[in-house]
């Protein structure tokens, strides 16, 4: 008889007590999830975090204190590899965002999300998967388009590392197109698919398809089109 997987351990930090309780509550509810603890900021969030080793922390961005960006960076560079960061935003997506994607986060989740797409957000990540929709990686390429106009020569350096085959998945990814849709769009199979984006990540060093998203805009790889010309 084949042992039941462990459950996935999460942290929830909002400064908003309702917030934080609401989350915990409805996690809760699900056999597979055990929340082990709740933060008002970013600096108990770590302490936690640090304290309790969660596999998934839902992380707000705006805490007094030291905030959710700070805390994200201090645990996607824990030596120990900390756990994986799900940022929760408002409807609007917040604006720091993209500085808490380039901290280390693996993604976001709205705060007027249902239980059924927070449940499968919290899977996703502790999988090891990256949680970034269509929606927010177009918010994604406003970001760049209006921060980081000017591609990062360290960034473009490294993509010499790639093949034209892991490049043109990395700009794929970067459009925001799921493995199934990189597979119809290069009539090849998901599996094949997966071990290109293996690979993507392990030769440019990322966690992940959100860190991956980040690195095709900073190297120039891929243009936001307010920046093409023409």
């Amino acid at each position: 008889m084949t042992a039941p997987s462990p459950a996935v351990r999460i942290v929830v930090a909002d400064d908003h007590l309702v917030v934080r309780t609401g989350f915990a509550e409805l996690l809760g509810t699900q056999p597979d999830f055990a929340v082990v603890g709740v933060a008002a900021d970013g600096r108990e969030a770590v302490r936690l975090c640090r304290e309790l080793s969660p596999d998934v922390v839902l992380m707000d961005v705006r805490m007094p204190g030291m905030d959710g960006i700070e805390a994200t960076r201090l645990l996607a560079g824990s030596a120990a590899g900390g756990p994986r960061v799900l940022i929760l935003t408002t409807f609007d997506l917040d604006e720091y965002v993209y500085d808490a994607l380039r901290a280390g986060a693996s993604g976001f989740l709205l705060k007027d999300v249902t239980a059924e797409w927070l449940f499968d957000a919290v899977r996703v990540i502790a999988a090891g998967e990256a949680l970034l929709a269509p929606a927010v990686t177009r918010r994604l390429i406003d970001e760049f388009a209006r921060l980081r106009p000017t591609p990062d020569a360290a960034s473009t350096a490294a993509l010499a590392a790639l093949t034209p085959r892991e490049t043109q998945v990395l700009r794929l990814i970067a459009e925001g197109l799921s493995n199934p849709e990189i597979a119809a769009r290069l009539t090849v199979t998901e599996e094949t698919v997966k071990t290109h984006v293996s690979r993507v990540l392990n030769k440019l060093a990322l966690r992940d398809r959100t860190q991956a998203v980040v690195a095709a805009y900073e190297s120039g790889l891929v243009v936001p089109r307010s920046h093409r010309p023409g």
